[in-house]
């Protein structure tokens, strides 16, 4: 048997959506209906705002180093094509989880010393003060893993869509007598991004979950407030459902948010063509 066709213009009616919908709705209802499922969720939701720091600030700072990466990646000098090479293999090896205990227990605590040794002559003038582990709080220790940890993976989308601009392009903008800095502003980026967007969008929705593993660390987010709650009442059934459903409603809603957002784009790119 053949599937069915496609509704006309190849868009299927979105079913699924209709059902989480309405799976969404019936958990809230039975939420606000129960005192043990609202407290849970009151307990729970104390962390939403710590999770969408964490994603935000992580993700932003990881985007701007990974487009760094990429651009290094795909410069003239071989120098700086090896070490982009390098760092992005190196970190895209290396589990998100491992990388934030290495980061939180042994990165920042190196730093620190090292910031030490050679900020001693500034500290014995009494410039500065100096800096100990404990001021490094746990909650910048995990934006700073996860930052490092995703820009490898992004670096290689923008690398990926900056190589998608056709050549031509490039070269006709050179002959108009524009610089680097012009081309890559004007020409490059501007048709990078489309190419982009999809899968930068699936790095943003996946950090969003990764962003659960700052609990480990003891991160007040959305994962930790349900352990915390769970271990005080040892209800874990309607403690990790609640958890599960936030999660849900964060990342659906963001996907779709970001699905018509291309959608947009797809329409004014071919308005514009």
């Amino acid at each position: 048997m053949h599937p069915p066709a496609p509704a006309p213009g190849g868009q299927e009616f979105p079913y699924w959506l209709v059902a989480a919908m309405f799976m969404a709705v019936a958990a809230a209802l039975a939420i606000a209906a129960s005192d043990l499922y609202a407290q849970i969720f009151a307990t729970v939701a104390q962390g939403i705002g710590i999770t969408i720091f964490v994603t935000a600030v992580a993700f932003a700072l990881a985007s701007a180093l990974g487009l760094g990466i990429a651009l290094m990646a795909l410069s003239n000098s071989i120098w700086l094509r090896q070490v982009a090479r390098f760092y992005v293999e190196i970190i895209r090896g290396v589990p998100i989880l491992v990388l934030l205990f290495w980061i939180a227990f042994a990165g920042v605590p190196a730093f620190v010393a090292f910031w030490n040794f050679v900020a001693a002559p500034l500290r014995e003038a009494g410039w500065v003060e100096e800096l100990l582990v404990r001021d490094v709080s746990l909650l910048w220790r995990a934006v700073l893993a996860l930052t490092i940890g995703y820009s490898a993976f992004i670096a290689e989308v923008f690398r990926a869509g900056i190589q998608s601009v056709e050549t031509g392009q490039i070269e006709a903008a050179k002959a108009l007598g524009l610089s680097r800095f012009q081309r890559f502003r004007l020409i490059v980026f501007p048709q990078a991004i489309r190419t982009i967007l999809p899968p930068l969008g699936n790095d943003f929705v996946a950090m969003v979950k990764d962003s659960s593993l700052v609990s480990v660390l003891g991160v007040a987010d959305i994962t930790q407030m349900g352990k915390i709650s769970a271990a005080g009442s040892f209800r874990f059934f309607e403690t990790y459902s609640i958890v599960a459903y936030i999660y849900l409603i964060l990342t659906v809603g963001l996907s779709l948010a970001l699905r018509g957002l291309e959608k947009r784009m797809r329409k004014a790119a071919g308005g514009n063509g």
